[in-house]
């Protein structure tokens, strides 16, 4: 029994696939503590998004806004049938329903200017911003005749105008609409459309009013974040945007036109122009207003650098780390003859996964590059030392680092890219790949 035990010991040490079975195993293994500090980094990002989430809602969400809308009601007759249970017999009813027309711009100009700021609780930050927003522009001579509305059924008296929002609790300023010389003060409206609505009272003398074109005016100031988005809903809409923000992510149904649009250190400015042809809705509605969200258009104020995407992304590399680690110790092995115990390659395995708890508790407290690295010099001088003890002398624990520097380099490279990252990365694997053959090409592995 005892001279079984001393075979398979000296099988394990001598055997050199013994060892790489032992390596790969240990490999494995170092998988499961390196998949809970990819879970931590995922709940760290998802309570960061909660924070941002709680900072936002209390500032002002989003923001959605549309322009001024015209919005006329009109009576419709519709006609039934009753049963009558005394004589038997049916009899017909007409009754007279209240329904909607709505009326859009025929020209939308929207300068805002927005002064974006980051909020902070604790460790973490959003984005927010208070957005300045002067609007004009004219409304058509209102014709019912392409809804097929008889103009005796028009109830002008109680005709108003209405826009659309996202974000009522981010108002700093009383809404009001100027049409001509008229101001029409603008009051919150319960909706069940698309977005909140802030409606004005009824407009008088509306009907000798909306028979011309009228021009119109319109200003507000409201609390954001995460976005500022408009509605092209003239018939030519020209939207002008500044900010003292540098890192816009322009989103929606259409971009900024390049000629105007600047990002600087300072800030940026953006201009759109969409005509009527651009997007498909027309100008006039019929019964209720259709979702229009879907070709909103604006600007998303970011944080340029979101740690916890790249602490995610650099742990998604944990696995090659680990591996051509413990393989680059396995070829030290195998050329020094020296014996590597299994406890020792798990120590040292532990010790590159800890480089990622480092990394993402560190860069809650620092910038990203500062955090990787203390986190890749500590985990560096770590492995440094302790190879040094089990490889008796500087030479091999020297390469060790050097190996290990160039890889959490070349991985930081990586991570920084974006378009260009898959090519970088394939590029330096098979360099990786290469070098591992070249070293390996005079171990005798006859030895099996």
């Amino acid at each position: 029994m005892e001279n079984s035990k001393n075979k398979f010991s000296n099988w394990l040490k001598n055997s050199i696939t013994a060892r790489m079975m032992v390596v790969g195993f240990l490999l494995l293994i170092l998988l499961i503590p390196l998949e809970f500090v990819k879970e931590l980094i995922r709940e760290r990002a998802v309570r960061q998004a909660e924070v941002v989430s709680e900072i936002n809602g209390k500032w002002g969400n989003n923001v959605l806004i549309s322009g001024p809308i015209i919005k006329i009601p009109y009576k419709v007759l519709k006609e039934e049938t009753n049963f009558n249970e005394k004589d038997k017999t049916y009899y017909p009813t007409t009754s007279e329903i209240i329904k909607y027309a709505y009326f859009f711009p025929d020209s939308l100009k929207i300068d805002s200017d927005v002064d974006a700021n980051t909020r902070e609780r604790s460790i973490y930050e959003s984005v927010v911003f208070t957005a300045s927003i002067a609007m004009k522009g004219t409304f058509p001579k209102i014709d019912f005749s392409a809804l097929d509305i008889l103009p005796e059924n028009i109830v002008w008296e109680k005709a108003t105008v209405l826009i659309k929002t996202s974000n009522l609790r981010g108002i700093k300023t009383t809404p009001s609409v100027r049409i001509n010389s008229l101001d029409l003060a603008m009051t919150p409206q319960y909706s069940r459309d698309f977005l909140n609505t802030i409606q004005s009272g009824f407009i008088e003398n509306a009907q000798e009013l909306f028979l011309n074109e009228n021009k119109f005016s319109f200003n507000l100031k409201i609390n954001g974040s995460e976005s500022l988005r408009f509605l092209p809903i003239g018939k030519e809409t020209d939207v002008s945007m500044r900010s003292n923000w540098n890192s816009p992510s322009f989103d929606g149904n259409f971009l900024p036109e390049d000629t105007d649009n600047t990002i600087k250190k300072e800030g940026f400015t953006a201009q759109w122009r969409i005509l009527q042809i651009n997007r498909q809705f027309e100008q006039q509605f019929s019964e209720k207003l259709p979702d229009l969200k879907e070709f909103s258009f604006g600007t998303k104020f970011i944080v340029p650098v979101d740690d916890y995407q790249k602490s995610e992304r650099t742990a998604k590399y944990g696995f090659m780390v680990i591996g051509l680690t413990l393989l680059v110790f396995l070829l030290i092995q195998l050329v020094s003859h020296i014996y590597i115990h299994p406890f020792q390659y798990v120590m040292i395995g532990l010790a590159l996964v800890m480089f990622y708890t480092l990394l993402i508790s560190i860069s809650e407290h620092s910038d990203f590059f500062m955090a990787y690295m203390v986190a890749a010099a500590a985990v560096l001088a770590l492995i440094t030392i302790y190879s040094r003890a089990i490889l008796n002398g500087w030479k091999f624990p020297m390469l060790i680092c050097a190996s290990l520097a160039s890889l959490y380099g070349f991985i930081y490279v990586i991570i920084q890219l974006e378009n260009y990252a898959l090519l970088v990365g394939s590029i330096g694997l098979f360099v990786i790949l290469g070098i591992i053959m070249f070293a390996s090409r005079k171990i005798d592995w006859n030895n099996g």
